[in-house]
């Protein structure tokens, strides 16, 4: 225990520094002298030899694979396969694959079946019947609304109010634009600065 109180002491050489009795304790199964329950020393001796072996497998055969990974990178890079080339491939192989499935041929075989049922049923025949009269009395009464209107503008224009309101909208601009129609009204201002001839630019 003084060794212990020393080491508090702050003035110490040694202070912070782990002192030799502690180094000295056993640590439970550090050692590794351990033998699991039901195994003798030789079975677990041959049973850890047997794992390092293995990892060691484990060790190779990650740098091999990482070796043929980058041998195939370089073989793609000089046939100008890029990643996003190969995700295309990828994408169009699961594509085809999904259509070639047997679950996606029945599925689209049932589809088929029930478009023919359903087109083929006397609900959909009059549906769609009834679909296209409806359309062309639409398109009927839309032609027709636009006859009258066509009719109604002409029979407008040619009211008397209508000839009344030209008139004075025909006065208003001749007042406005002034007799140019005459040749003595405003001109623009292009037409009061003439160019004169011979002028330098």
């Amino acid at each position: 225990m003084e060794s212990a109180n020393q080491d508090i002491n702050l003035n110490s050489p040694n202070k912070g520094l782990v002192s030799n009795s502690l180094t000295d304790v056993p640590v439970q199964g550090a050692t590794g002298t351990t033998v699991p329950v039901g195994l003798t020393e030789d079975e677990s001796e041959e049973l850890k030899n047997e794992l390092t072996k293995v990892e060691d497998e484990i060790v190779t055969l990650r740098q091999v694979l990482a070796a043929k990974e980058k041998t195939a990178y370089e073989l793609k890079r000089k046939l100008g396969l890029t990643p996003l080339n190969e995700l295309k491939q990828n994408f169009t192989k699961g594509w085809q694959d999904v259509q070639t499935s047997s679950a996606y041929v029945k599925t689209s075989e049932k589809l088929g079946e029930w478009n023919e049922k359903v087109t083929g049923s006397d609900l959909y025949k009059k549906t769609q019947e009834t679909l296209s009269q409806a359309g062309q009395k639409t398109s009927a009464a839309l032609t027709t609304v636009g006859s009258v209107i066509t009719k109604k503008l002409g029979d407008m224009r040619n009211s008397p109010s209508f000839k009344s309101f030209e008139d004075r909208v025909g006065t208003i601009k001749s007042k406005v634009v002034g007799g140019r129609e005459n040749g003595d009204g405003l001109q623009s201002p292009t037409e009061m600065n003439p160019t004169q001839d011979g002028a330098p630019f």
